[in-house]
């Protein structure tokens, strides 16, 4: 059996990639080392709830192409997200807007907050000589947002989810996050948001269907058993997995950050916490947040009991997964080095997260995928 392709990882990434090759008729062999297709969008029904085994991932863009893309293969609900945050028992609205500062400083009106936070900014500034290229993220956003947010919405989750002071930190995480001094929950600025009525999973099903596709199944081992075959054979390969576990880590492995995910199905309360995420920003409490699965879809409202999913952040090490690389100056050197190596091997192509240490949102790694697939 002769293929095209070979993709490894049948994840978002692969599997847009894998449809698109389908398409031009290519024939294509998926792979991956998991029981399950769809990677870390992974969903599945447990008590009548489409619940995210791996999180809660909120497809959300401004690219209308790829908006239109992936409504091919679902509709999508009108789900807008709106987390909140809880430090200690007091309760605020994410992104930070004036819902958040009314809370925490008793104001109304923008100019009230606004005058608050400048005069926090301007103390930070005066103490810590801050200057805008500052690489300390504590220094940052002191500079930038003031203590008050800082010590209770910020400081603790960060620190949770990365493993080390926010002093330790570059700056650059953390830019995304804006101050929006209008009355607005939604987090995202995005045209289009929701979430897939029949799950992520489902998704992926229908960009996989016609291509083979084998589960539990490690690249290095397949290669091992089928390179000197003529059993199976394949032309280029499209790697999505780590790509310095693919060059055995010759130039020393790169830094990630994983978390672990405890699911508890609840038979006794229909609604456990009122909102599908809440973050827990005080550093006392060891997970970062918690999501509620049924409050994704208005249509499980009526499904009775509720299953929660606790998100705690840990130090990776090779038995657990890659979630988020930490794109320090150290690391983007080794990347480097890795890149160089890839580009001597035409017929391998390096793509999604890990693939390309970088962290992607949804919308973006379908479009890398579409470019990719333009191009083979």
């Amino acid at each position: 059996m002769y293929y095209d392709f070979l993709i490894v990882g049948a994840g978002l990434f692969g599997s847009v990639f894998a449809h698109e090759m389908k398409q031009k008729g290519n024939k294509c062999l998926v792979i991956d080392k998991r029981d399950h297709i769809a990677g870390n969008i992974y969903t599945k029904k447990i008590s009548e709830i489409n619940v995210h085994m791996y999180g809660a991932p909120i497809f959300h863009t401004s690219n209308e192409k790829v908006w239109k893309y992936v409504n091919r293969f679902s509709e999508f609900n009108n789900y807008i997200n709106s987390p909140v945050a809880i430090y200690g028992d007091e309760v605020y609205n994410l992104p930070f807007n004036m819902n958040t500062f009314s809370k925490m400083w008793g104001i109304s009106t923008p100019k009230q907050a606004k005058e608050i936070i400048d005069r926090q900014i301007q103390n930070a500034r005066d103490s810590l000589s801050y200057n805008e290229d500052a690489e300390n993220l504590e220094q940052y956003v002191l500079a930038t947002v003031g203590k008050d947010i800082y010590e209770k919405l910020i400081k603790g989750y960060t620190e949770k989810q990365w493993g080390r002071p926010c002093s330790e930190l570059p700056s650059t995480i953390i830019k995304r996050l804006p101050l929006r001094f209008v009355y607005n929950n939604n987090y995202f600025n995005d045209r289009f948001q929701g979430i897939p009525e029949e799950g992520y999973t489902a998704i992926i099903e229908k960009m996989l269907e016609g291509t083979d596709v084998r589960l539990n199944t490690d690249y290095k081992e397949f290669v091992k058993k089928y390179e000197k075959s003529e059993e199976i054979t394949w032309g280029k390969v499209l790697y999505t997995g780590m790509i310095d576990e693919y060059f055995d880590y010759c130039f020393g492995p790169l830094e990630y950050r994983s978390l672990r995910f405890e699911t508890e199905v609840l038979k006794d309360t229909d609604n456990y916490q009122g909102n599908a995420v809440v973050n827990y920003t005080a550093a006392d409490v060891p997970y970062t947040r918690i999501i509620e699965h049924k409050h994704f879809d208005v249509n499980a409202a009526e499904v009775s009991g509720t299953v929660i999913t606790k998100e705690y952040p840990m130090t990776w090490d090779s038995s657990v997964e890659p979630y988020y690389p930490v794109n320090n100056e150290k690391n983007s050197e080794i990347y480097k080095k890795y890149r160089s190596l890839a580009k001597e091997n035409p017929n391998v192509i390096f793509g999604g997260r890990l693939g390309s240490y970088k962290y992607y949102d949804m919308d973006r790694v379908i479009e890398a995928a579409l470019n990719l697939a333009a191009v083979n």
